[in-house]
């Protein structure tokens, strides 16, 4: 299993959980990305993030709530295809 996150995110980017992460598997490209992404490849899942983000973006895989669960393929995806995660992220959530 691993932390995900989500929609809350977007937009936001609040960097308090990257600072926490022991083994530095949040990331995103500063003035390219709307949301932080989680490695599911690096994350050892001690959950020391989730207390840490401020808008409550971050779960449990287990604990996503459903109307975000396609959350935990598109922080995969971001690792592999960043364009792609980055415009199905603009699809769902038109930036502003």
């Amino acid at each position: 299993m691993t932390y995900v996150i989500a929609e809350p995110c977007i937009d936001v980017i609040d960097q308090s959980c990257v600072s926490v992460c022991p083994v530095d598997c949040i990331h995103f490209d500063q003035g390219t990305d709307r949301m932080l992404y989680i490695d599911p490849d690096e994350c050892i899942d001690c959950g020391a993030c989730e207390p840490e983000c401020p808008v409550n973006a971050i779960y449990p895989e287990d604990s996503l709530p459903g109307e975000w669960a396609q959350y935990t393929e598109l922080n995969a995806r971001w690792f592999k295809d960043k364009p792609s995660a980055r415009a199905t992220l603009d699809e769902w959530k038109p930036p502003a």
